[in-house]
């Protein structure tokens, strides 16, 4: 049987990159020491400065404990054509640090749009209305931005670029990830495909049908639950993004819509060797984040049969 190999971020203990979400700071090396013992054997980077910057402290940190860097994520403004040469300084910064700890598989600059930036998609995620979203001129912005941080990131660190479709983002709904990858160069940038944020943002949890339809182009896996009678309710009541969040809309692995044991099959049969990296928004008082990822560690393991 083949191997699923397993990762956890940072986020999943309560460090993420909204300060309207932010909850206790865990430091790195207690949440690293906790993914270690819960059964991951990859992790990301989490915000710049949240784990050592020097790659020789990095290194050790993450050798210690066995651990394999698999990427970082680096938002940027993508619609503003200003933002873009501020957006690729940072994201080229970001992967020299990788590239200087990668190992196997290699690590991945993960691309996003400034999410949570924007009122209007902050109010409407999860029920994006068709044809609300950005003009032909502001995708032609919007993907040059994204081709030339990928060239740029590719050329100076050797690091491929995937960009991550999330909500309170311009890339949210299934149309706009296709406007995405059609307008983008494949060979620079591919996606990672995220249950959670497809699921909600879609409106529906075929992930694995989804999987299809983007293709070569999902080159990393985020794994990310979607409670259905949260996002009912958000919609039903029109929450925005962090109130969704508040509520906990992306729940523990198996609680939620996203048909899991589907998903592994899927991968299985496009012979994916990558990781799979499990996100667990760990808000305040939602419980003890490394209780949650031996929860989710020890779901997967339950369905790992389908990964075959």
């Amino acid at each position: 049987m083949a191997k699923l190999l397993v990762g956890n971020a940072p986020c999943s203990w309560g460090t993420l990159e909204f300060e309207e979400a932010k909850g206790e700071q865990i430091g790195y090396a207690r949440m690293l020491d906790e993914l270690a013992e819960t059964g991951y054997t990859g992790t990301e980077l989490g915000d710049w400065g949240y784990m050592p910057t020097d790659p020789g402290a990095l290194q050790g940190e993450l050798a210690k404990r066995g651990l394999v860097m698999l990427g970082a994520f680096v938002p940027v403004a993508l619609k503003d054509p200003s933002a873009h040469d501020a957006g690729i300084a940072t994201a080229v910064k970001t992967a020299r640090l990788l590239a200087a700890v990668a190992s196997t598989p290699k690590p991945y600059l993960v691309l996003a749009d400034n999410n949570g930036s924007v009122p209007e998609r902050t109010r409407l995620a999860g029920r994006i209305p068709a044809g609300a979203g950005l003009s032909a001129s502001q995708w032609s912005v919007f993907a040059d931005g994204a081709n030339r941080l990928a060239a740029t990131v590719l050329e100076e660190t050797g690091l491929r670029t995937v960009f991550h479709h999330h909500c309170a983002g311009y890339v949210e709904t299934p149309d706009e990830i296709d406007r995405f990858l059609d307008s983008t160069d494949s060979r620079k940038i591919g996606l990672v495909f995220d249950t959670g944020h497809f699921t909600y943002g879609a409106g529906h949890a075929d992930v694995a049908s989804a999987l299809d339809r983007y293709g070569d182009r999902v080159w990393y896996i985020h794994f990310k639950d979607c409670d259905p009678n949260v996002s009912a309710q958000a919609r039903a009541e029109g929450w925005d993004y962090f109130t969704a969040l508040q509520h906990g809309v992306f729940c523990e692995l198996g609680k939620g819509a996203v048909d899991f044991p589907a998903m592994l099959r899927r991968l299985a049969e496009r012979k994916y060797e990558g990781y799979v990296l499990v996100e667990q928004d760990v808000l305040p008082g939602m419980g003890a984040p490394k209780e949650s990822a031996r929860r989710n560690r020890e779901y997967l393991r339950s369905i790992e049969s389908n990964f075959s």
